[in-house]
């Protein structure tokens, strides 16, 4: 439920104090933010189609769910979460808007936890997932 509060949270912020910046620096934010919607956003998707049976609302993974490492988690072991950063980081950039940039960062954090929350359980159910975690970065494809 806090997922969906921060979100709305960086929607509303872009939408109600944006265009902090203007000229140059507006439109390479206009450019990199939209870059960063539709990246994050094929990320979602392809997170989705990857997990398919095995997606759940909560964190701990279901009794019957596989361990997902390919396609989407190739990349990155939290592709949804990291598609709405990028989103979210995306939206706040073509908004311009500082306030949604906060957000995001605080959503950022949130993620971070939960990720690592989420991580304590697949470690438990899944002996190969500390392999996973070595060679697949958490949130954001080849950084973190």
């Amino acid at each position: 439920m806090l997922q969906v509060v921060l979100l709305t949270l960086v929607l509303l912020a872009g939408l109600l104090s944006g265009d902090a910046w203007d000229g140059l620096l507006a439109q390479l934010g206009a450019a990199a933010g939209l870059a960063l919607l539709l990246a994050g956003g094929a990320l979602i998707i392809r997170g989705f189609l990857d997990l398919g049976r095995d997606l759940t609302p909560m964190p701990r993974p279901r009794d019957d769910a596989r361990l997902v490492e390919s396609g989407a988690y190739a990349l990155v072991r939290h592709p949804l979460y990291g598609g709405l950063l990028a989103g979210s980081l995306g939206w706040s950039l073509l908004t311009a808007s500082p306030a949604a940039l906060l957000c995001t960062a605080v959503l950022a954090v949130f993620f971070d936890l939960k990720a690592r929350r989420e991580e304590a359980w697949l470690r438990d159910r899944y002996p190969a997932y500390a392999g996973y975690m070595a060679r697949t970065r958490r949130l954001i494809p080849w950084l973190y």
